[in-house]
């Protein structure tokens, strides 16, 4: 992966945690029996690791040279 590769997964490793505590602020779970969204801590890494995930997807790889 590139240095811009790198650079993007990683505005998306933040973008993730800040929209998965938000997430967990605004809607959350009330009752506590839900694995990801019932504490704080565990609704920002997931959202992290989604949002790496997902701008990951964005990222273009080094182009492999073509065989003759």
């Amino acid at each position: 992966m590139t240095k811009k590769g790198y650079i993007i997964t990683g505005i998306g490793i933040v973008v993730g945690l800040i929209a998965g505590y938000a997430y967990y602020h605004f809607i959350g779970c009330a009752s506590g029996t839900c694995s990801i969204t019932s504490k704080p801590v565990n609704s920002t890494l997931y959202g992290g690791l989604m949002g790496g995930l997902l701008f990951n997807l964005f990222a273009s790889s080094p182009k492999k040279a073509e065989k003759e």
